[in-house]
């Protein structure tokens, strides 16, 4: 995909990784990346951000012919992120004249990967504009959504609003799927942490008339889809489950703890509960902990280990905790053979999570999986899962 409308004089340029397999070197990416960048044609031009340095030959190939001719007057930086921001240096040999708009972190951060001459900066802060001729950009301070330095754009005339990495998602432009899907687990693997920060952003956007939404990753969003964003942002920064349903954790060392999951998974679905069971061993992390806050209830199962709890559940409970997981109704299933201690690992974990309702209904399987062994208590836990 090369230059694109936004609209008549709102360009996309941004390009298309389907070479990456771990975002951030952690998130695995199966359809790829996009890297969003977009060109203003006024009296003045203004491109919004840059592109990772991965991709810069063909981000500067859009570039100019977007460009067809003129010369950038300004570069307007929302963040410095490397996957949108290592391509600077190539931008400003370039277009060395160019006028670098941002605010006085991003000069900071952005000082430590490249030398920035002064007389290029126009520093600016929260309220400030820029006249382009007819378009006219108004500047939003958005800290720690999710770094420091974050700031987006309103632009007044055509009402798009150039949103950094909100509304973001993984996958290419082309990728098949619905946007709910993969921008869920980015929201929630990256700025999930931040949803406060979210909202101080959210009580501004009353301010402006928004129409279009230009993320630095994902498709450009307006009319429902716009709509559907925003109301899932909303839930998302409050912590709020997209749906009711459960999420069903499990790990299983010699197949036991499985089949009392999968148990489990077909007794509630049976009462026509919408279910997801997620093996931790072989799930991605990024996509357990996207199941986990899509649903109002959670269920752990898990294995003892070594006087503890097997380390792929250990580890899922760490980044629900960094990511600040609460508003649910938790259940814990432990497995053991001698001296269980799953039960009381994850209950102490869940411990420092604010506002889990953590249900009584438990169970201990000792040994082996049976019919017999889980059907009274899987039988009541149900019943509290859809009280």
């Amino acid at each position: 995909m090369s230059v694109s409308n936004v609209t008549d004089t709102i360009k996309y340029i941004g390009v298309q990784d389907r070479d990456i397999d771990l975002f951030e070197g952690q998130f695995v990416v199966p359809d790829g990346i996009s890297y969003n960048s977009y060109v203003i044609l006024d009296e003045k031009v203004a491109v919004m951000d840059t592109a990772d340095l991965r991709k810069i030959d063909d981000y500067m190939a859009n570039l100019e012919e977007a460009l067809a001719g003129r010369t950038p007057d300004y570069l307007v930086i929302h963040h410095v992120e490397p996957d949108h921001a290592s391509g600077f240096g190539t931008f400003f040999a370039k277009y060395p004249e160019t006028k670098l708009v941002a605010n006085v972190k991003t000069f900071q951060i952005l000082g430590n990967y490249f030398d920035l001459p002064e007389e290029n900066k126009v520093t600016v802060t929260e309220g400030d504009s820029l006249d382009l001729g007819v378009h006219q950009l108004h500047f939003i301070l958005a800290p720690m959504v999710h770094w420091p330095e974050v700031m987006m754009t309103y632009e007044s005339t055509e009402k798009v609003f150039f949103s950094a990495d909100a509304f973001g998602k993984f996958g290419t432009l082309d990728a098949e799927g619905e946007w709910a899907d993969e921008a869920r687990r980015y929201y929630f693997n990256i700025v999930g942490k931040f949803g406060m920060n979210v909202q101080k952003v959210f009580a501004k956007l009353p301010d402006f008339d928004i129409q279009t939404v230009c993320a630095l990753h994902g498709p450009v969003l307006s009319g429902d889809a716009l709509a559907e964003a925003l109301d899932l942002y909303q839930k998302w920064s409050t912590y709020t489950a997209d749906t009711e349903g459960v999420c069903i954790a499990y790990c299983s060392m010699h197949g036991n703890m499985k089949k009392a999951a999968m148990k489990l998974e077909s007794m509630l679905k049976a009462k026509g509960v919408d279910v997801e069971a997620v093996e931790l061993n072989r799930e991605p992390a990024s996509e357990a902990l996207e199941h986990a806050f899509m649903y109002d209830k959670l269920v752990l199962m898990a294995p003892s280990y070594y006087g503890s709890v097997m380390p792929a559940m250990e580890d899922f409970l760490h980044h629900l905790a960094g990511k600040l997981y609460q508003n649910r109704t938790v259940a814990v299933i432990e497995g053991g053979s001698w001296a269980p201690s799953a039960a009381r690992t994850m209950g102490k974990l869940l411990e420092g999570m604010k506002n889990l309702t953590v249900l009584e209904q438990t169970f201990t399987m000792l040994g082996g999986y049976s019919d017999e062994k889980v059907e009274a208590a899987f039988t009541e836990l149900v019943d509290a899962l859809t009280a």
